[in-house]
């Protein structure tokens, strides 16, 4: 699965209106269902080690906020467009919590519900409208193992930073080792303007799933 995100650049984890255009739809069958007896072989667990290989972006910011991968080449394009968009600026709510990360650095949806006095729906809509604005992304997924036996039964938490904090090279990046193959490619920051980063984004696109309508595109990138 990490070898088809870093192909792909961009891909939605799940079935959405372009045929053939995600994770889902690559994964067989027997391995999309998230069972007991399966829940080391399905995307829902091999999501894990590709949010921490430290070169993929993770999050709700493709389709209206559905879930989706994307490696740094193109998730800073798509970064580059939506945050030159008046409709992806952050409210009042939101600057709360991207004050708090920039003083913390990472926040759960626990830490959401305190700081904002919300439920937990409200507060995964906040960070759900976060990464779309290319604000916010997926730091780290952890397994949940409860019981006396200490069980994993794929229940799993998130916490999440912005992706300056986890990509750009110019913000100390804990935890990837020395000679970090992709260190050169992860300044977050392009040289064109957000115009041009939607043709890129189209053109790459359209490159990967050809049958797709160029309304389907703009619709998939916001």
């Amino acid at each position: 699965m990490l070898d088809t995100i870093r192909e792909m650049g961009i891909i939605p984890f799940f079935e959405n209106p372009i045929p053939g255009f995600s994770i889902e739809e690559m994964t067989p069958r027997e391995n999309w269902f998230d069972t007991q007896e399966n829940l080391s072989f399905t995307p829902w667990d091999w999501k894990i080690p590709c949010v921490q290989s430290g070169d993929i972006a993770y999050g709700k910011f493709l389709w209206g906020g559905k879930a989706a991968f994307a490696t740094v080449e193109w998730y800073r394009e798509l970064r580059n467009y939506r945050q030159a968009q008046s409709k992806y600026r952050p409210d009042a709510a939101q600057q709360q919590i991207l004050e708090y990360l920039g003083q913390y650095g990472s926040i759960g949806i626990k830490e959401v519900r305190g700081l904002l006095g919300v439920k937990k729906g409200p507060a995964d809509a906040q960070i759900t409208r976060l990464m779309m604005q290319c604000r916010v992304i997926t730091g780290d997924i952890t397994r949940v193992y409860r019981g006396p036996d200490l069980h994993y039964n794929g229940w799993q938490v998130s916490s999440f930073c912005t992706p300056e904090a986890l990509f750009d090279n110019t913000v100390p990046l804990a935890g990837l080792p020395a000679g970090f193959p992709f260190a050169d490619e992860m300044s977050l920051p392009v040289q064109h303007s957000p115009a041009e980063s939607l043709r890129r984004l189209q053109k790459h696109i359209r490159s990967i799933v050809p049958h797709a309508t160029d309304a389907q595109i703009l619709k998939m990138l916001g």
